[in-house]
């Protein structure tokens, strides 16, 4: 028995910039979470997923993130997902400046 499709989004690395990126439906990249395309058909993931992989002159290492949907949007179902949304650990840059 196969295990049941959950809701995907499609992440990468932008690759001038190495931030995290997330494909939103309008087939943009974007760095908030909040406006990845959920993905809730293994099908039309797996297409997403193959979209995303051929724009080599933009992002790496492109794969599915597992979410969950939110009023807020789609939220990270497993830590490491939710920490690259954040941005880089180091709070003196990225995502996380702000919060000193």
């Amino acid at each position: 028995m196969t295990k049941p499709f959950t809701p995907k989004i499609v992440t990468a690395n932008a690759l001038l910039e190495g931030d995290v990126v997330y494909l939103t439906e309008d087939d943009s990249w974007t760095r908030d979470h909040a406006e990845a395309e959920i993905l809730t058909d293994e099908a039309h993931a797996q297409l997403r997923l193959i979209d995303g992989s051929r724009r080599h002159n933009e992002v790496v290492g492109v794969y599915l993130a597992e979410v969950t949907q939110t009023e807020n949007g789609p939220a990270p179902v497993h830590f490491r997902e939710a920490f690259r949304s954040r941005g880089p650990s180091n709070y003196k840059h990225g995502k996380q400046a702000g919060s000193l």
